[in-house]
């Protein structure tokens, strides 16, 4: 949870920074980065919305077995472990789009050029 936080405060700052550029140069490269950005935002809060869900989930799992409730927690469990997988398939495709934003801020200096 602490890196789903960390990437959306960084994420929130670098948008107020381009955001910032963007009203003085209008560079059309940087409503590009932006939206990339917008989308990524949304994302991490999805991600971090189901990674609560599923801590809570796991919390009540435990209750439940601790009061002797065996099915209603496993049932807990299961929905914790689902929940998760979700978060983290999340995670997965917003650090494949952060890629893609990479590729975006160096697309002006590799114009017509190689990587190496």
């Amino acid at each position: 949870m602490l890196a789903y936080t960390n990437r959306f405060l960084g994420l929130a700052s670098l948008v107020r920074a381009l955001h910032a550029t963007w009203r003085s140069s209008g560079d059309p490269v940087l409503v590009a980065q932006i939206t990339n950005l917008r989308t990524r935002i949304r994302i991490i809060k999805r991600m971090q919305t189901l990674g609560v869900l599923s801590m809570m989930l796991c919390t009540a799992s435990m209750a439940l077995l601790f009061f002797g409730l065996q099915i209603p927690g496993q049932v807990a469990f299961g929905l914790s472990l689902a929940t998760m997988l979700g978060s983290l398939g999340l995670s997965l495709w917003e650090i494949q789009m952060s890629g893609t934003a990479l590729d975006l801020q160096l697309s002006d200096s590799m114009q017509g050029k190689e990587p190496v």
